[in-house]
């Protein structure tokens, strides 16, 4: 999919919203596009999904399945949840069989198989978003576009919608978002563009994952850890026992060796309870955890750059932050 010297304005003698964007949208590519509020990035996607058509310039090569998820869906329409979804379903070429049983399965992976038959007007904000994504999916598309499409989102619907695009992706197709969260599929996207007053540039492209570094962990004397991952003697209590060193794939530096360049910063969180991480967090680079100075607590380290990604991660099991340390200065 390719746009040719593309801008939009609202209106013969309105102020140009973006213009000049000359992109290649191949397929089976993630793009994701950054900015600041009112720099143009909504209208760019409506471009893109084809809500909108280019006031100058041209869009060739959108394929003929093409969804969008827009940052407020409209939930005022005559349909329940069900309804609804069978009905784009049947928009997008399938048949009223299989609309419906797609319908079900999806609302069954974003957690909203209990509001099948309620009116979308009926809908909180947070399961209406999961009927806008669902709609967005059923179909297959070859190219699906999100604006925002996380807001909204409880942290498993948010989980299930990012599997959902690594899905589409691997099957092919492309797939365009925008979200707040800078983690949001972080290190994952083929090519990233920054829009600002409009206009469109190549932002960082992400490149090979190497292979990380264990570290030691701070406060610890012998480098053994507690584990926090699945089965019995999670660090949640004093009764943790040690383990070897957790390792997770990610972006690091380059391994340290005597004579190299001194190690990036790193942050060290210290938390207790809550429930089991994931067995990998691919946002963060290495990290690792013991055994805190009270035996209830454990110390997690981590780089300083990475250090959001295992807090959210440890945020959403449920544990309790007791502090957090970077660079020396406590925040």
């Amino acid at each position: 999919m390719k746009l040719e010297g593309v801008g939009r304005r609202y209106g013969p003698r309105g102020p140009w919203v973006v213009r000049e964007v000359d992109l290649v949208l191949p397929a089976g590519a993630l793009v994701r596009f950054t900015g600041t509020n009112g720099s143009g990035k909504s209208t760019l996607l409506r471009l893109v999904a084809g809500i909108d058509a280019p006031t100058e310039g041209r869009i060739a090569g959108r394929p003929p399945r093409t969804s969008y998820v827009p940052e407020r869906f409209p939930v005022a329409l005559p349909f329940t949840a069900t309804g609804y979804l069978t009905h784009l379903g049947r928009i997008q070429g399938l048949g009223r069989a299989e609309a419906a049983a797609r319908a079900g399965e999806w609302l069954e992976r974003f957690g909203a198989s209990a509001f099948a038959g309620t009116p979308l007007a009926e809908l909180s904000k947070g399961s209406s978003q999961k009927v806008a994504v669902a709609q967005a999916l059923l179909a297959d598309p070859a190219l699906i576009v999100l604006d925002e499409a996380w807001t909204g989102l409880d942290t498993a619907a948010r989980h299930e919608l990012d599997r959902a695009v690594r899905e589409r992706v691997a099957a092919g197709g492309t797939a365009v978002f925008v979200d707040h969260d800078p983690r949001r599929l972080s290190g994952e996207a083929d090519a990233v563009y920054e829009v600002e007053a409009g206009r469109v540039r190549v932002g960082r492209v992400p490149g090979p994952v190497p292979t990380p570094t264990p570290v030691p962990v701070p406060g610890t004397e012998t480098g053994t850890v507690s584990g926090s991952r699945s089965g019995a003697g999670s660090a949640s209590g004093a009764g943790a026992s040690a383990r070897s060193p957790v390792r997770v794939p990610g972006p690091v530096s380059g391994g340290s060796s005597p004579g190299a360049d001194a190690p990036p910063p790193r942050a060290r969180i210290v938390a207790s309870g809550g429930r089991p991480l994931p067995e990998a967090l691919p946002e963060t680079s290495s990290y690792e955890s013991g055994p805190g100075t009270d035996g209830a607590t454990t110390v997690y380290a981590v780089e300083a750059a990475h250090s959001d990604a295992l807090l959210r991660a440890l945020l959403d099991a449920s544990w309790h932050i007791h502090e957090l340390t970077t660079e020396g200065a406590r925040t």
